[in-house]
């Protein structure tokens, strides 16, 4: 079922179960447009002297109830013990998930506070008035750890996948075109690695897997940030997330073309977002070692996930210029994403020449 197929049968059919569900009579619905790799269908519903809240309507059929149970349980107990995450509601029936079924295809259905301010992307990259941008990269670090901290005392009640249970040989043998052997090599020999990382309380929890500056929203007024979009959430090293705040700092100089003054950078950018993040919660230096491989389990998860939404959308994989690059820093065992490396442009950042496969 595609995209579009769900949002005609969410306005011929499903909204007005969920605003029954849910109590949403009066509010307006409207579509918030998909991004590129979304797994759901995704609506803002508002209605003057009340909270505007987001609908969730996810259609794909690869996660179970019980994945769906782990998560919105997971973003109840972050939210009940101080994380700054956008809370999930209850239906009239008491349920933070609900389903319906239509022609024999379940929709999982939830409904979230909408959060206080607005994406980055939204205010065109500009920080709050002010305040240096330094408070960002802090907040940044400071959010997650409060989450991290949170999940070291969490016991689920539906437990979420692990990563292993997702990333592993044969799960990668479906992915991967046949036609990038080296790849598959890589990315077999990049498990094995990581198999061996520590996975006690201190290391390892349920993370959000995929923190970024488009899965948060900023108070601009106070540069409080609120997370959101944990369907990616699942039991993993907190260092991954850490990871992809670093690739995510990436960005502000990527168009700086001296490598040294790039490194200088993300040296000083990390540095700050750790303590934010030590701030609230400790990590293992042997972890923080690590930052390398898990940069390099974060490109693991990029390039699967890019044929995944290939396949998810009916298409034949293909390799973009992005794609393309991001494969051969893996191939090449390129670290840090190529981005102090002579493979990389600051005039076409983070683009390779298009591979055919």
């Amino acid at each position: 079922m595609t995209y579009n197929e769900v949002v005609k049968i969410a306005d011929a059919y499903l909204l007005l179960l969920i605003s029954e569900l849910y109590g949403l009579e009066g509010y307006e619905t409207k579509p918030v447009k998909a991004h590129t790799g979304g797994r759901n269908v995704v609506y803002t519903c508002e209605k003057e002297d009340a909270d505007a809240k987001i609908l969730r309507i996810a259609f794909l059929n690869d996660r179970s109830r019980e994945d769906f149970q782990g998560e919105v349980e997971y973003i109840r107990y972050l939210f009940e013990h101080g994380g700054s995450v956008s809370d999930v509601l209850s239906s009239r029936n008491g349920n933070l998930l609900e389903e319906i079924t239509h022609n024999h295809h379940t929709f999982f259905i939830c409904l979230f506070q909408k959060a206080k301010g607005r994406m980055l992307s939204e205010n065109h990259y500009r920080y709050r008035e002010g305040a240096p941008i330094t408070e960002y990269y802090y907040n940044c670090g400071r959010v997650l750890g409060k989450l991290h901290q949170i999940s070291k005392g969490y016991t689920p009640v539906h437990r979420r996948h692990s990563f292993f249970d997702k990333y592993n040989a044969e799960y990668l043998e479906k992915r991967i075109p046949g036609s990038l052997p080296l790849l598959k090599e890589k990315l077999l020999e990049l498990l094995k690695t990581i198999e061996g990382l520590d996975r006690n309380r201190e290391s390892f929890g349920m993370i959000h897997f995929d923190y970024n500056d488009g899965n948060y929203s900023i108070d601009f007024d106070t540069g409080q940030i609120t997370v959101y979009d944990f369907d990616n959430s699942c039991f993993g090293w907190y260092m991954f997330d850490l990871a992809s705040l670093w690739t995510n700092g990436m960005g502000w100089i990527q168009f700086e073309p001296d490598a040294g003054k790039r490194q200088k950078f993300m040296d000083d950018y990390f540095e700050t977002v750790l303590a934010g993040y030590k701030s609230e919660t400790r990590i293992e230096n042997s972890m923080l070692d690590k930052l390398p491989l898990l940069i390099q389990v974060n490109l693991m998860e990029n390039i699967v996930d890019a044929f995944e939404v290939m396949r998810n959308n009916g298409e034949e994989p293909v390799c973009d210029e992005e794609l393309s690059y991001r494969i051969k820093c893996l191939e090449d065992d390129i670290p840090y994403m190529g981005f102090f490396h002579s493979i990389y442009s600051c005039e076409e950042p983070f683009a390779y020449e298009k591979r055919n496969i």
